[in-house]
C-alpha cells in the first residue's frame, strides 16, 4: 500500500485498532524474504501459493477453517494480460470477502484493496494492501487476524493497516504518499457505505490539499527518476520505477485528481497497458516478484507476448516508457503553474500576454501556441516546422493543445519542401540542447513522421552495443544537439546538422551501416529539396562518420600511406571539417564510454596531417630513426623512459619484448592506447624500443620506481609476468551469472588496405586485464613482428590492431597465427 504501510519487517500481532504492518507479524512464519518477492514457506505469491491442509492460527484456534485458496491464485501458469489481471483481482475480492464473512465482524467494518488490487491490475506474483476500515469498533483487532492469518498461511506478501476514515485522511493529510495512495482505494467486503466514503473524502481532500501535496509529488519524483534512471534507455530498466516506467502513470493519476492537467490520452493508457502485460510476463519467467527486466529475460518474455523477439520487445518497452515520461513532464509542468498561480491569487489581474515569437506563432504562459488567425479551414504545410522552430529556438514547450491541433489538421509537406520549412528545419536542428523536448514533443504526437516517413523505422530502435546510452533515434537528435558546439568549427554548419541527424540512419538494416545510410540519406535531403552538391556532401558525411576515429585509433598516423588514404578519401578541408565535428557529436551523444581524451588527441592529430596533405599536396615521410630515442638507444640497456602519457623502454633485441612491456604496464594501471616498435644498429648491436602511449586508471599515476624495477625485472627474467598477470585476473574476477551479457566469441580480421605498406590484424574481442600482453605474446612466438599496435577500447570490447612487417600472404600462414591469437584472446577464468 504506497504509503501506508511501514517500513521494515515482523511487527507485533495486530490488535491495535490503528495498526500499519507489512509481511508476517513475529511468531508467524514468514510471508517473504525483505525484498517481498512474494516467496513464503508455502510456495510464492499468485502461483503455487497454497492453503495449507491443516492451518496453524487465530482460524483453527476459533474452530474455523478460513477456506482454500482461489484456484487461479494456486499453481499452475499464471496469466498475461489484462483479463488475467481481472480474473486474479476477482478471485482475491471473493477469497478475501470470504475471510471477513468468516471473521464474523459487527457492524461498521469494511475490507479495502489499495495498490494493484485496488485498480484491478494483479501481476501474478504481486503483494496485497489492504486496509481494514471501521468506526471505532472495539474488538477489530481480532477481526484483523481472521483476514491477516489466512493470507500470511497462503505465503502471500502483506501490506496491512487498520484505521478509522478520520485517521487514514489525517495521515494523507500530511503524507503525499499515503494521500496518493489512498485515491485508488477500493471496496472489497464488509460495510461498502463506510468505504466509499473514505474514498470520496480523500479525493476530495487531495484536491483541497493540492498546492501542498504536487510540489511534494514532483519532488518525489524527481528523486526516483535520479536514482532509477529513464526506461527507454536502460539495459536493465525497473518497469515500475523507472522514468517512463508504471510508478509514473500514478503520478499522472495524481495530477489528474487534482483537477489540474489530463495527461491520460489514448497513447498514454495503451502504454500503460503493455506495460503491465510485461510485468505479468516478467513475473511469469522471473517465477517470483521482480520488476527489473534483465537482458536474459527478454527472449521469454518477447515469447510470452507474442513478440517476435528480444529487439521487439525492447522498442515497445522504449516507446511506450518514451510515451509516459513526456506525459508526466507535461502534467507536472502544468502542476508547477498552477501552484505557481494559486500562491498569487487564482484570478488574472490583467489580460493574456500573447507575444509573438515567429509568424503564426505566439508564446503563452511560458508555452508556444498558435497566432488566433492562422486557426482556418486551409493551412499551411510549413506551419508545424515553424512551430517547433520557434520553441526551440525560444527554448519553450508547444502546449499540448497546439500539438494536438497540428497532429490533426497540418496537411503534409509536399516534396520538394518549400523553402519556409527548410530554413525552419535548419533552425530546429541548430538549436543545441533545446532541440532534444522540442523534437520529443514533436515525435509523440506524430509531427516527426509526417515531416520524415523514415523515422518511423528508427523510432526507439535498441542498440546493441552497451557503450550506447540511447535508443537510435534519440542517439541522432542527441548527436545534432552535441554538433551544434562545433557549429563555428566548420563552413557549412546545416550541413553539419543534417549530417549528424542522418549519420546513423542505415542501422537495421542489413549490410554496411554507414554504405546503406548513405544512400537512404541522400534520398532524404534530396526530397527536402537540397541541391546536388549538398545532397552529395551528405552523402560523404554519412558514408564516412566512422572514417577519422577508426583510423585515427587503429592505424599507424606515421604511416604516409595511412594520411594519403584519408586524405584521398576526404577530398577537400571542408568536408574534413565536417567529419570532425561529426565525429566529435556522434561520440558525445553515444556516451562516455566512447570518447576519451587520448582518443580526441589522436583524431586531432590525425586532422592536422590530412589538412597539411590536402593544403600543400605532399605527405611528410616517416622518420626512419626517431630523433627522442637517439640518446635513449645509444645509454646502457635496458633503458626506460617515462612520462605522464608515455613510456619507452629500448634493451637488446629480443623476442617478447612488446608483450613484457605490456604486461608491466597492466601489472601497473596503466592502459595502453598505442605502441610502436623499431630495431636499429647502435654500434653494431641490434637495439630494439617499444614505446607505449599510456592511461593511467587511477588518478596519481603509477608508482615510477616501482614501474621502472617491474621492468627492468621482466626484461631480465627475474619478473613471471605471466604468472603475475594471471593472479591479478584471479583477483578481480566477478563471479558469472547475473545480468552480464554474454559476450560473442573473439574474430580476427585481416586488414589489407591502402592506408598502410604493412599487413594489418585486426582483433576484436572482450576487453580484459592482460589481453595485449598474451596476444602480443601470441604473435610473438607464431613469429609475426609487430612494427606497430593501435588499441581501441568500446565499452567492454577492444579493436586491437597489430601492423605485422613482412609478407602475409599465405593462407596457412594466417591461419597459424590467427589460431594463436584467437586463443590467447579468450577470456582468463579462474
Amino acid at each position: 500500500m504506497e504509503g501506508l504501510v511501514s517500513e521494515g519487517g515482523p511487527g507485533p500481532r495486530p490488535t491495535s485498532p490503528s495498526v500499519v504492518g507489512s509481511t508476517a507479524p513475529a511468531d508467524r512464519p514468514s510471508a517473504g524474504p525483505a525484498d517481498h518477492t512474494g516467496a513464503g514457506p508455502t510456495g510464492p505469491a499468485g502461483a503455487g501459493a497454497v492453503a495449507p491442509d491443516d492451518p496453524v492460527g487465530a482460524d483453527e484456534a476459533a474452530g474455523e477453517p478460513h477456506g482454500p485458496v482461489p484456484a487461479v491464485l494456486r499453481g499452475g501458469e499464471p496469466g498475461v494480460g489484462a483479463a488475467a489481471r481481472e480474473e486474479r483481482a476477482a478471485a482475491f475480492d471473493a477469497w478475501l470477502g470470504e475471510l471477513l464473512h468468516r471473521a464474523q465482524p459487527p457492524a461498521g467494518i469494511a475490507l479495502a484493496a489499495l495498490g494493484g488490487l485496488g485498480r484491478r491490475e494483479c501481476a501474478p506474483y504481486s503483494d496485497l494492501d489492504l486496509m481494514i476500515l471501521h468506526t471505532g469498533v472495539a474488538d477489530v483487532g481480532s477481526v484483523a487476524e481472521r483476514v491477516w492469518y489466512p493470507v500470511w498461511d497462503a505465503g502471500l506478501t502483506l501490506d496491512h493497516s487498520v484505521r478509522t476514515p478520520d485517521e487514514a485522511l489525517a495521515v494523507g493529510r500530511e503524507d503525499t504518499r499515503a494521500a496518493l495512495g489512498l485515491l485508488d482505494i477500493r471496496h472489497v467486503a464488509g460495510d461498502e457505505e463506510l468505504t466509499n466514503r473514505l474514498r470520496d473524502m480523500a479525493r476530495e481532500q487531495w484536491r483541497a490539499l493540492a498546492r501542498q501535496h504536487l510540489p511534494v509529488l514532483r519532488e518525489l519524483t524527481t528523486q526516483r527518476w535520479r536514482t532509477q534512471g529513464e526506461l527507454a534507455f536502460l539495459l536493465d530498466g525497473d518497469l515500475k520505477e523507472a522514468r517512463g516506467g508504471l510508478r509514473d502513470v500514478r503520478v499522472l493519476r495524481g495530477v489528474a485528481f487534482a483537477q489540474v492537467a489530463d495527461a491520460w490520452r489514448p497513447q498514454v493508457r495503451a502504454g500503460y497497458t503493455r506495460l503491465l502485460d510485461a510485468r505479468d510476463a516478467l513475473h511469469v519467467v522471473a517465477g517470483r516478484r521482480r520488476d527489473r527486466l534483465f537482458v536474459q529475460d527478454l527472449d521469454d518474455v518477447a515469447a510470452l507476448l507474442g513478440l517476435p523477439g528480444p529487439e521487439a520487445l525492447r522498442r515497445r518497452i522504449a516507446d511506450d516508457a518514451r510515451t509516459i515520461a513526456y506525459a508526466v513532464d507535461d502534467a507536472l509542468r502544468a502542476a508547477e503553474r498552477w501552484v505557481a498561480a494559486q500562491r498569487h491569487g487564482r484570478h488574472r489581474t490583467g489580460p493574456v500576454v500573447r507575444t509573438p515569437v515567429a509568424p503564426d506563432v505566439v508564446a503563452q504562459d511560458g508555452e508556444v501556441v498558435l497566432a488566433r488567425a492562422v486557426v482556418g479551414p486551409r493551412v499551411d504545410p510549413t506551419l508545424s516546422m515553424r512551430v517547433a522552430a520557434a520553441a526551440a529556438r525560444h527554448g519553450l514547450r508547444i502546449s499540448p493543445g497546439t500539438l494536438e491541433w497540428l497532429a490533426r489538421h497540418c496537411p503534409p509537406l509536399p516534396r520538394p519542401w518549400p523553402e519556409p520549412a527548410r530554413t525552419a528545419f535548419a533552425q530546429l536542428l541548430g538549436a543545441g540542447p533545446r532541440l532534444v523536448s522540442t523534437w520529443e514533443a514533436c515525435d509523440r504526437y506524430g509531427l516527426v513522421t509526417a515531416w520524415l516517413p523514415e523515422w518511423t523505422r528508427i523510432r526507439s530502435a535498441p542498440q546493441h552495443n552497451p557503450v550506447h546510452r540511447y535508443t537510435l533515434d534519440r542517439h541522432l537528435i542527441e548527436a545534432v544537439a552535441a554538433a551544434a558546439r562545433y557549429a563555428r568549427d566548420v563552413a557549412r554548419p546545416d550541413l553539419l546538422f543534417l549530417g549528424a541527424l542522418l549519420h546513423d540512419i542505415g542501422k537495421g538494416l542489413p549490410g554496411d551501416h554507414s554504405v546503406v545510410g548513405a544512400d537512404i540519406a541522400t534520398g532524404i535531403v534530396e526530397s527536402i529539396g537540397l541541391p546536388p552538391e549538398d545532397v552529395a556532401a551528405i552523402g560523404r558525411l554519412v558514408r564516412w562518420h566512422l572514417l577519422l576515429p577508426e583510423v585515427a585509433t587503429r592505424r599507424d598516423l606515421g604511416d604516409p600511406q595511412t594520411v594519403r588514404h584519408v586524405a584521398d578519401i576526404v577530398g577537400d578541408v571542408e568536408t574534413l571539417e565536417l567529419l570532425h565535428a561529426l565525429s566529435k557529436a556522434d561520440a558525445v551523444a553515444t556516451g562516455p564510454a566512447a570518447w576519451s581524451a587520448w582518443k580526441d588527441r589522436l583524431v586531432a592529430d590525425l586532422v592536422a596531417r590530412v589538412r597539411a596533405a590536402l593544403v600543400t599536396g605532399t605527405v611528410a615521410p616517416p622518420p626512419t630513426n626517431p630523433a627522442r630515442w637517439s640518446s635513449l638507444v645509444r645509454g646502457q640497456l635496458p633503458a626506460i623512459e617515462i612520462t605522464p602519457d608515455r613510456v619507452t623502454v629500448a634493451a637488446g633485441d629480443r623476442i617478447g619484448l612488446l608483450a613484457s612491456v605490456a604486461g608491466c604496464l597492466t601489472l601497473h594501471r596503466l592502459d595502453v592506447v598505442s605502441a610502436d616498435t623499431a630495431t636499429m644498429t647502435v654500434d653494431g648491436s641490434a637495439v630494439t624500443v617499444v614505446s607505449c602511449r599510456v592511461q593511467p586508471r587511477d588518478v596519481a599515476g603509477p608508482d615510477r620506481q616501482r614501474l621502472v624495477a617491474d621492468l627492468t625485472r621482466a626484461l631480465s627474467g627475474d619478473l613471471d609476468v605471466n604468472a603475475a598477470l594471471a593472479a591479478r585476473v584471479r583477483s578481480t574476477l566477478r563471479p558469472r551469472g547475473g545480468a552480464e551479457r554474454e559476450a560473442p566469441p573473439p574474430r580476427v580480421v585481416w586488414a589489407v588496405d591502402r592506408a598502410t605498406d604493412a599487413t594489418i590484424l585486426e582483433l576484436r574481442a572482450a576487453d580484459d586485464a592482460g589481453l595485449l600482453y598474451r596476444v602480443a605474446h601470441a604473435l610473438e612466438l607464431a613469429g609475426a613482428h609487430i612494427r606497430a599496435a593501435r588499441i581501441s577500447t568500446l565499452g567492454s570490447d577492444v579493436v586491437d590492431a597489430f601492423y605485422l612487417v613482412g609478407d602475409w600472404t599465405s593462407a596457412p600462414e594466417r591461419a597459424a597465427v590467427e589460431r594463436a591469437v584467437l586463443a590467447a584472446a579468450l577470456p582468463v577464468l579462474d
